[in-house]
């Protein structure tokens, strides 16, 4: 159905009505598959299981999540839960020394070794706070697999024995719960849970790239407990902390049926309590209302692309994200729920990384249209301010709203490298995500509510942490840019950043901007006073953006902090004229000069990002290809390293996280539409033989929802439609003209040839 360009929200609402159908309260043995499975040309199809959880089936809802693999010729589903977590603190982010002016007075002196003993050396070599990974659960020996499938449209994953076994499994839309049918086993067929080895391992695994190993959390090993049709799983951790596991399943007539769950004490579901409500609700039920779900999911937005290569990774890109982020749910972490299943912690704890990874998995939320999962991100930073106060009262001793670069699940930070965990400026790129929830949303209510007040407390926190300089611009005493020169003594500029000022100006232009929407003009005049002190960005001898005064890009490096005032930001624009143009593509070509030696996935993903905003849609393209066919395993998960060891990149490593998939599917959005300077453009940078392409309900900037369909190499379709009423700006596809027109909430405005 996708060849021929039939998008995939089209399939589901004609899937949906079919399975409502099929679905009767009195259906006592539901069959699999379902009138809602739609098979598609993007659904993941193998000959045979993954023999490595990292490249398992994927199942989640963002509270709880599956991996389907085979390990010793079982099929094993890894099972997680986002609160699964030993939150220990850090002991060395503590005590008198725990602050700023402490470090910057190593700084100035130029002792920084006891700087990164005290707040740097314990990250590496203590095995929490981190994230913690469930069980798994084994199904024994069932023989040669003949395929695997995941169905995108439904979540659902199939897999098939040459035996005639067949195996489907699901998550429930809402609850923890997992359901899976075996057809054609034998009467004492069973699952079995086999919990990770707290109690056993080598405490030679320290390296938290690769993973600490489990045993180093000091855990007792939890107590499987085996019954008849249910069995349990309790595991103490750290500090009282706890969860459980539990399976409930019944074997009749060749048919095994049954659900997992996992709790933890965290909340007040019970696993046990779980599993049985399910099988009183039943399968029928939790299937109709997890396919409602995924219908629902796939009507907000889709694509079609004449490449097949970015067209499956792109829905598969945002069947991860519908899998990882929800409204009420925690935010997407490195591994959301799918922490690794090999003994070990996950890559680098697992944990929340803001000096990059948590805002790129956010970026396709935005002209995505799922402001709804994106919620889940905004409402957990908006709920720890007080945690977040308490560290920049501690660690800054400033007012205003400061938070750690790297957080514990509860937003504690956790320390690392301390130019970036422990960042000036890191509340300034969090922040930019409310103003960006506001202009696409156009939500009063939000921007009065929480939009203006967390942008305002990070903007106090701001005019109070930087300092007039001598030529009268605003700056920071000591300076840095992720993860530029990493955590020597040099990575602390004297001079303000790139990276900080760009954070620094947009924070104040965003809580200039937010100020006047809701009248408040005395204080939109002070955050534009405070923009207009902050300096010119800082550029090399060609005119390239550098990392600092008098540090040039002269290095190959994963991080493009230097150029943020670029993309995310917009605050250099193709759009702008001459002089940002030359600032912009001078700093491309510095990139490309020197090379992707020491990129990672998500480097490729944010420059086609990049490329797009500057209207270079074979650029995007080209990186956009080589993130998907380079940089990721089969199931589509982000390695980071250079899978194809073709050169891409000297990191060859596979340590899976997820801000690079999401940010593919960001750029693949910026190459379709574009409002980042609040006039939408259609189709902005698409390569010249994409000759059909088109998209449905795409948000731009405005709270506006946008289609588009090309045919032939010409745009033939346009329809807008107007959720809040306000001005449209918009770039004609037609004849490039400028098209203003003031439009009522709701009203709809129809274009074509």
């Amino acid at each position: 159905m996708f060849k021929s360009c039939i998008h995939l929200k089209t399939i589901l609402i004609m899937g949906l009505f079919s399975v409502l159908a099929l679905l009767p309260v009195s259906c006592t043995r539901y069959a699999f598959p379902d009138k809602s499975t739609v098979a598609s040309d993007s659904d993941l199809v193998f000959p045979s299981l993954a023999a490595s959880w990292d490249e398992a089936i994927p199942l989640g809802n963002a509270v709880v999540g599956s991996l389907v693999w085979e390990k010793e010729g079982s099929l094993r589903m890894s099972l997680d839960r986002t609160d699964l977590w030993d939150l220990r603190p850090a002991d060395s982010l503590s005590g008198d020394r725990f602050k700023f002016s402490w470090v910057t007075d190593h700084v100035r002196s130029g002792d920084y070794l006891p700087v990164q003993q005290k707040l740097d050396v314990p990250y590496d070599r203590d095995p929490a706070p981190s994230k913690i990974p469930g069980a798994a659960l084994e199904f024994g020996a069932l023989g040669e697999v003949g395929s695997v499938r995941l169905y995108l449209g439904s979540a659902l994953c199939e897999v098939v024995w040459k035996s005639g076994t067949r195996m489907y499994s699901f998550i429930d839309a809402d609850r923890p719960v997992g359901w899976f049918v075996f057809e054609n086993v034998p009467e004492d067929f069973r699952p079995v849970i086999v919990p990770p080895p707290y109690s056993r391992g080598s405490d030679d695994a320290t390296n938290p790239v690769t993973g600490q190993d489990l045993s180093r959390l000091g855990y007792p090993q939890g107590e499987v407990v085996l019954g008849d049709g249910l069995s349990s799983y309790h595991q103490e951790g750290w500090g009282g902390f706890s969860y459980d596991v539990a399976v409930k399943w019944k074997v009749k007539d060749g048919r095994c049926s049954g659900v997992w769950s996992v709790t933890s004490s965290m909340v007040e579901e019970n696993a046990v309590s779980e599993v049985e409500l399910a099988f009183k609700r039943g399968l029928a039920s939790d299937r109709k209302s997890q396919a409602a779900f995924w219908n629902g999911y796939w009507a907000k937005s889709s694509v079609c692309l004449p490449d097949p290569v970015l067209k499956k990774q792109y829905d598969n890109e945002m069947y991860k994200f519908g899998s990882a982020a929800r409204e009420d749910s925690y935010p997407i972490s490195l591994q959301a729920v799918w922490t690794a299943d090999n003994g070990k912690l996950p890559p680098w704890k697992g944990d929340y990384h803001h000096d990059l990874n948590t805002q790129l998995s956010y970026w396709p939320a935005y002209t995505g249209n799922h402001l709804g999962e994106e919620m889940g991100y905004i409402n957990t930073l908006w709920n720890q301010r007080n945690v977040f106060h308490a560290f920049t009262h501690q660690y800054f001793e400033k007012d205003g709203l400061a938070i750690p670069g790297v957080c514990t699940l509860t937003g504690e930070p956790m320390g690392g490298w301390i130019q970036y965990s422990l960042s000036q400026t890191t509340s300034s790129w969090l922040a930019h995500h409310f103003y960006l929830h506001w202009k696409y949303s156009m939500d009063g209510d939000f921007l009065r509510e929480k939009g203006y007040p967390f942008v305002k407390d990070v903007a106090v926190f701001l005019e109070h942490q930087t300092v007039t300089g001598e030529d009268g611009h605003r700056t920071l005493e000591f300076s840095t840019s992720p993860e530029i020169y990493d955590n020597t003594l040099k990575a602390w500029f004297r001079t303000i950043s790139n990276y900080d000022n760009a954070l620094v100006t947009n924070t104040f232009k965003m809580a200039a901007e937010m100020a006047r929407a809701l009248s408040l003009d005395d204080e939109a005049s002070h955050w534009e006073e405070l923009r207009s002190q902050m300096p010119p960005f800082a550029l090399s001898e060609d005119g390239a953006l550098a990392f600092a005064e008098g540090f040039p890009y002269d290095e190959s490096h994963r991080h493009f902090s230097h150029a943020m005032a670029i993309h995310p930001l917009g605050l250099l624009n193709w759009e702008d004229g001459e002089e940002s143009r030359r600032i912009i593509k001078t700093t491309f070509d510095r990139l490309e000069e020197y090379g992707p030696s020491y990129w990672t996935g998500y480097s490729y993903s944010w420059f086609a990002n990049m490329r797009a905003r500057a209207f270079d849609g074979e650029g995007a393209r080209r990186y956009l290809r080589d993130f998907a066919e380079c940089f990721c395993l089969p199931n589509t998960f982000h390695a980071n390293g250079d899978q194809s060891r073709s050169g891409k990149s000297r990191f060859v490593y596979r340590p899976f996280t997820l801000e690079g998939n999401f940010a593919f599917a960001s750029g693949v959005q910026e190459m379709l539409l574009q409002s980042h300077t609040d006039t939408v453009r259609i189709f902005p940078a698409i390569p010249d033989d994409w000759k059909d392409v088109s998209f449905k309900d795409l948000r731009a900037r405005g709270a506006f929802l946008v289609s588009a369909e090309r045919k032939d190499g010409r745009t033939v379709s346009v329809k807008v439609v107007s959720e809040k009423g306000g001005e449209l700006l918009l770039v004609s596809p037609f004849d490039g003209s400028l098209i203003r027109r003031t439009m009522k909430p709701g009203e709809e405005m129809v274009m074509g040839r």
